[in-house]
C-alpha cells in the first residue's frame, strides 16, 4: 500500500516540506557573492547540484523572502554575473549554519560567522580558506520560476584543500572529506557511515 499525494491538491509550501525532506541528503552550496558596496555576503543552499563536466556546470536554486525581496545572493550574482560555491564539511559545519542567519545586506557573513575571506584565482568574488572544496564559477544561466531564481554556474576553477585531491589520478581521497548534507527542517547529516556496492 502506498499513500497517493496528487501535488496539484497542496500549497506552495506544503510541496516544500515534502519535497524538502524526502529528496535527502541534499549536498550543501555555501555560496559568496559581492554586494555593490564590495561587501562580502555568505549564505548556504540545499537546492544544489551538479548538472554536467563539458561544460562544467552547477546548479543553485534560491527563493525569496517571505517579503518577496530577493535575497542578497541571487541580486548579487545577477548583478555581477559570478559566485563561489564551497562545500562544507564537519570542522566548518556551525559556521555554515551561522552564515544562514539573517543581517543587513552591509554585513558580512563571514565576519558574523568567523570565517576567512581569500581571493579568488579567476574572479572577484572571494572565496572561504576553511572550507575544503571551492568552485569558483560565472553565470552560464539563469531561470525563473514562482517562487525560485536558479542560478547555473559554469565553473572556472576549484580550490581543494592541500592533499584532497591526487592530481596525477586526478581522484579525491575520499577518507579525507567529511561533508555534511541536508536532511530536511534543521537536520544535517555527516557522511561517515560509507559501503561499497558490486
Amino acid at each position: 500500500m502506498t499513500t497517493l499525494v496528487p501535488f496539484d491538491t497542496l500549497t506552495a509550501h506544503q510541496r516544500y516540506k515534502l519535497m524538502a525532506s524526502l529528496i535527502v541528503p541534499r549536498p550543501i552550496a555555501l555560496v559568496t557573492t559581492l554586494s555593490a558596496g564590495g561587501i562580502v555576503n555568505a549564505a548556504p543552499f540545499s537546492m544544489f547540484n551538479m548538472l554536467g563536466e563539458d561544460p562544467p556546470i552547477l546548479m543553485v536554486s534560491i527563493n525569496a523572502h517571505d517579503s518577496g525581496a530577493l535575497k542578497d545572493t541571487a541580486v548579487n550574482i545577477a548583478r555581477e554575473k559570478e559566485f563561489v560555491v564551497h562545500i562544507s564539511d564537519e570542522a566548518m559545519a556551525e559556521k555554515m549554519h551561522r552564515c544562514g542567519d539573517r543581517l543587513p545586506s552591509d554585513q558580512s557573513e563571514l565576519l558574523h560567522a568567523g570565517l576567512t575571506p581569500a581571493a579568488s584565482a579567476r574572479i572577484r568574488t572571494p572565496r572561504i580558506v576553511e572550507a575544503p572544496v571551492a568552485f569558483e564559477c560565472t553565470l552560464w544561466q539563469t531561470l525563473e520560476t514562482a517562487s525560485r531564481h536558479i542560478f547555473i554556474g559554469e565553473v572556472q576553477c576549484l580550490h581543494a584543500r592541500e592533499g584532497l585531491i591526487d592530481d596525477e589520478k586526478w581522484h579525491v581521497r575520499l577518507d579525507d572529506f567529511q561533508p555534511v548534507g541536508r536532511f530536511g527542517a534543521s537536520l544535517y547529516t555527516s557522511t561517515r557511515d560509507r559501503f561499497t556496492l558490486g
